[in-house]
């Protein structure tokens, strides 16, 4: 029998961890799983552009104004946990402190580059130029700054640059399924970003059964999976 498809849309952050769960999903549920990943704006938008959705991750505010919208069900909404932000290097550069904020913004002022996701559309991007305000040097870091669609992408980005001393700053989840790069640790308390996210099932999906077993397996997997996906307990 030929497989038939699920279509998935979920935030970059969760890549890791579809990834890591997928192939089992595929081979349990007898279905091919068609994903694709994106800052949180732009996955919103490709789903309120009428790409096919069966199961949908984007983080747990926006699924619940979603299903207010009756766009997913209420009902099939669950968290997948918390994602924090950190910073990152490549894997052979040292590891700057970022423990306070003044080594923080030492860290991010000595770096000739800052590698970051799509600074209006992606959670972590609109959040590390915030951050970069609150630390005062939001003006002086503008010319370093090296946005990417998502913070996939700007990782990759990163681990490829040439230059002399590179940084980076998105999600955990994102650092750590990226080769070439390695994270530093998370943001400092005062500038924590701690993101949950969920997956639903839409209004209208094709499968809404197969989608359904999806969210199961990606909300009950062991805690080691999840945790090396840089998940949390939401």
């Amino acid at each position: 029998m030929k497989a038939t498809t699920l279509h998935l849309l979920a935030a970059g952050a969760a890549k890791g961890l579809v990834q890591s769960l997928g192939g089992d999903f595929e081979r349990e549920a007898a279905v091919q799983l068609d994903a694709t990943f994106g800052a949180v704006g732009a996955i919103k938008a490709k789903l309120d552009a009428g790409a096919p959705c069966d199961a949908l991750i984007l983080t747990l505010p926006m699924l619940e104004r979603l299903a207010e919208a009756g766009t997913v069900e209420r009902d099939s909404i669950a968290a997948l946990g918390t994602v924090r932000t950190g910073v990152a290097v490549r894997t052979d550069d040292p590891k700057p402190a970022i423990a306070t904020s003044d080594a923080l913004r030492e860290a991010f002022i000595r770096a000739d580059e800052l590698f970051l996701p799509d600074p209006v559309l992606a959670t972590a991007g609109i959040h590390c130029m915030k951050v970069l305000e609150q630390l005062g040097i939001g003006a002086e870091m503008a010319a370093k700054l090296r946005p990417h669609v998502n913070g996939a992408a700007a990782m990759a980005a990163l681990a490829r640059t040439t230059s002399a001393h590179p940084i980076g700053c998105t999600q955990v989840s994102e650092i750590l399924y990226t080769p070439g790069v390695g994270l530093v640790g998370m943001l400092p308390k005062a500038f924590e970003l701690a993101t949950v996210y969920a997956i639903a099932v839409t209004r209208h999906a094709a499968m809404p059964g197969q989608a359904r077993r999806l969210a199961a397996l990606l909300t009950t997997g062991s805690d080691s999976q999840r945790a090396a996906a840089g998940f949390e307990s939401a």
